[in-house]
């Protein structure tokens, strides 16, 4: 939909599937702070990574009133797995049709040693309380990535 999609705008409502076979509405979410992260695919390194760091950190966003969301194309049956492998304390969404991430606008043309090819950009979004992105990171580098998402929710409060 949107490489414009940014800071400042409203979120996209959606419902979704998530791991353990349950489903998930964005507005059930409302009062509460949004982290959403975009990977490509499940247990790959730098999504590991990732997905870890922030899963490490979940008590520390929790204390800032913040819920995490992975958001991937892999199923549910993975995303189980995935969690389970490494013990993941976060929710994973399973986007098999790509509307979510469309939506966000994460959903580009990649290019791998002369390869073009479409797949998820890393990319996270930072979501208040009322549904608006207060911050959106895009093409991220995963090493320090999580410790400068939860720097950036704690100064909200300030």
């Amino acid at each position: 939909m949107s490489d414009s999609l940014n800071k400042g705008d409203i979120s996209p409502n959606f419902t979704a599937k998530i791991d353990g076979n349950r489903t998930l509405k964005s507005k059930d979410l409302r009062g509460k702070n949004i982290v959403l992260f975009f990977y490509p695919k499940d247990d790959t390194p730098g999504c590991t990574k990732e997905s870890c760091g922030f899963s490490d950190l979940n008590k520390e966003f929790n204390k800032n009133n913040a819920v995490i969301i992975g958001v991937s194309k892999d199923s549910v049956e993975r995303h189980d797995k995935f969690k389970n492998k490494y013990n993941l304390q976060i929710d994973l969404i399973s986007d098999e049709e790509g509307n979510i991430c469309e939506s966000f606008g994460t959903w580009k043309e990649k290019k791998n040693y002369g390869r073009i090819y479409m797949g998820i950009e890393r990319s996270t979004f930072l979501i208040d309380e009322e549904g608006k992105i207060i911050q959106a990171w895009r093409k991220v580098r995963v090493d320090g990535h999580v410790e400068e998402v939860l720097e950036t929710l704690k100064a909200l409060k300030k």
